[in-house]
């Protein structure tokens, strides 16, 4: 499956953070950029270092008028504990059916140990405030992606 193409609007969603409230990424639109980042599983090493980067950028990622929703096919309560635990401050969203996933092209077969199964291909898509796909990354290491993401930020005219 093919990521949504660049200059496109980017694929709506409506999906339930942490808190159980609904986030829908139209409620950005005209207002903030959006970064909408998939990750596979909440509290694993590569997860936390990532959303820990994610976390700590906030204050950069402001000044740049944007905002972070990360989205995993993990339930809310597991979210409620991610959140705590790394105490971050963004938006997390449960898409348990990888409804979304789909959608952006990230749900893939993977591999891991000599075994085959469906999963999210960590990706992270930056959408502009009208609601375009501005950029997609996907070649990035966990524990520099936030840096990767501001300089990609900044080179855009977003």
């Amino acid at each position: 499956m093919a990521f949504p193409k660049v200059g496109n609007l980017a694929p709506a969603f409506k999906l339930k953070n942490q808190n159980d409230e609904f986030v829908n990424l139209k409620d950005f639109r005209d207002n903030k950029n959006v970064v909408v980042y998939f990750y596979p599983k909440a509290s694993t090493p590569g997860c936390t270092t990532q959303a820990c980067g994610l976390r700590d950028i906030r204050a950069e990622l402001e000044k740049l008028d944007t905002v972070v929703l990360g989205l995993s096919p993990d339930p809310v309560t597991r979210l409620i504990k991610f959140t705590d635990k790394q105490n971050l401050n963004f938006d997390l969203l449960s898409d348990e059916d990888h409804a979304i996933a789909e959608k952006y092209g990230v749900w893939q077969l993977k591999k891991f140990m000599g075994r085959e199964f469906m999963g999210i291909i960590r990706t992270t898509f930056i959408v502009g405030k009208d609601g375009r796909l501005k950029h997609v990354l996907d070649k990035f290491k966990t524990n520099n992606h936030d840096q990767v993401l501001l300089e990609t930020l900044s080179n855009l005219s977003l």
